[in-house]
């Protein structure tokens, strides 16, 4: 079986080259194809100019957030006889008494802003956005997730897009209100900013399929209902409409300059979850809509890129795969000596690692959104998180739907701690300390080798696996103590 491992080992380096390969070809897009558009004229002041919008608001368990989203929902600068707002709420707890007295003032303001409540969570949050459209009046509907905090002039800022009769969705930017919170956040940041000032800048301005975001949105309501709905047999709704959108022939906008602040999750069960279900959903979504895609008549570049988009989440599980066959490859050839076997493997090791390294410092030095300790932790973290998602990729892989497992949300910005009662409770990190536990004990056995052979340069390679599982299992066990996940 050792040479099968040998063999798998090199397949998943080379399948990760691939991903580090198109992570720099986007890079070098950027500067290549620069933005050409121009902001278009602002609307008038003629109420007839302002096109009727619904802005929706889903909303499960969110007792921390609700009254804040609310409130930004509310004071959003648009004409008020143009202007309706529905709160999506599927909550079990105490957020409906909330949402309810705030909805109730906003009421007595003059704002047009209504509770919808369904007898059950069918669809979760895809099935909430469904049978809201059921009685939105909205010619456009803007979509905002309970941790987001829009601008007033969000609206004024991305409708003007719509102009232009084949735009279907107007996507803004993520911006993080928590991204000092704590090194953990910080670390978030740095890897989620590229997917949109990188990612959706070169998509967008190149033609290619690129996502709405489930959030921070606005759709063109014709766009949803002509690409067939809200779908619940993904747990990424909003991927799977993109594309099925942009199949029925909408064009999608990307508008950097326009940001909405949002919360990243505080503690790593949350962070966890986000992942899981973010790498299940893509996978699902991969499953269903690549086959149509690539019999379709489309440019070979725009077929090659959602490819690449659709199923990035597997550079989780060639990680995986990398890390559980790294001891049998390098064993297995030790007759050729550990020196000569690092001439290859360092070299490869370091073209796949280093090509994703390099994409985040260049980000981070070009945008000023990451420090250097964040880039030094990311790695780590995304090694201890891999056996946890890499788990979601193959459940994506044979499994369609899913429960929506909600991302705690808390209200934090900054450095402020969570709030009082704000203890995370009921998310299971049991299985996830003990699968990092036992993967921590075998990512030494490298080591060891290496240490017994005296080959020193390999070891920092090599300790790079066990201090990432460390590093989430020391993590996941602070925050099995409530005392300490109040002040993490």
């Amino acid at each position: 079986m050792t040479p099968v491992f040998t063999l798998l080992h090199f397949a998943a380096l080379l399948a990760l080259s691939l991903y580090g390969v198109h992570r720099l070809w986007l890079l070098s897009s950027l500067y290549r194809f620069p933005e050409r558009e121009t902001i278009p004229p602002p609307l008038s002041g003629l109420s007839v100019e302002f096109p009727a919008v619904t802005i929706q608001l889903p909303l499960y368990n969110e007792r921390f957030v609700a009254e804040r989203l609310l409130d930004a929902a509310a004071s959003l600068e648009w004409p008020a006889q143009r202007l309706e707002i529905q709160i999506l709420d599927d909550s079990d707890d105490a957020t409906s008494l909330l949402v309810e007295r705030r909805a109730d003032w906003w009421r007595r303001q003059g704002v047009a802003i209504t509770v919808v409540r369904r007898a059950d969570r069918d669809g979760f949050k895809a099935g909430a956005l469904a049978n809201g459209l059921l009685s939105a009046r909205g010619e456009f509907i803007a979509i905002f997730d309970a941790d987001f905090i829009p601008a007033p002039d969000f609206l004024a800022a991305t409708i003007p897009w719509f102009r232009d009769k084949g735009v279907g969705m107007v996507q803004s930017r993520w911006s993080f209100c928590n991204a000092e919170h704590s090194w953990f956040t910080g670390v978030q940041a740095l890897l989620l900013g590229p997917h949109f000032r990188i990612e959706h800048r070169v998509r967008c301005r190149r033609g290619l399929f690129f996502n709405f975001n489930g959030t921070a949105g606005v759709w063109r309501r014709s766009a949803i209902d002509s690409a067939g709905g809200w779908q619940s047999d993904t747990v990424t709704e909003d991927l799977d409409l993109s594309y099925r959108a942009q199949l029925a022939g909408w064009r999608f906008v990307y508008r950097d300059e326009c940001h909405v602040p949002s919360e990243l999750p505080i503690t790593m069960a949350a962070l966890r979850s986000q992942q899981q279900r973010w790498a299940k959903g893509s996978i699902q979504t991969a499953r269903k809509i690549l086959p149509r895609l690539l019999r379709q008549r489309l440019p070979l570049a725009v077929k090659i890129e959602a490819l690449a988009h659709l199923t990035a989440n597997c550079y989780w599980l060639l990680g995986m795969v990398v890390m559980l066959t790294l001891y049998p490859a390098i064993t297995w050839r030790v007759g050729i000596g550990l020196h000569d076997l690092l001439r290859v493997d360092l070299p490869l090791f370091l073209a796949t690692s280093g090509a994703l390294m390099g994409y985040f410092l260049i980000y981070a030095l070009w945008s000023g959104g990451g420090r250097g300790g964040a880039l030094l932790l990311l790695p780590l973290l995304t090694i201890g998180l891999a056996p946890s998602v890499s788990l979601s990729v193959l459940k994506g892989l044979f499994c369609s739907g899913g429960e929506f497992q909600r991302t705690p949300k808390y209200g934090v910005r900054g450095r402020e701690r969570l709030p009082g009662g704000g203890v995370v409770s009921g998310q299971k990190s049991l299985l996830y300390i003990f699968m990092n536990g036992l993967l921590l004990l075998y990512s030494l056995l490298p080591l060891l080798f290496a240490w017994r052979r005296e080959s020193w340069f390999a070891l920092p390679l090599f300790l790079l696996f066990p201090c990432g599982f460390a590093l989430v299992l020391v993590k996941d066990l602070g925050e099995s103590i409530p005392e300490k996940a109040v002040h993490h």
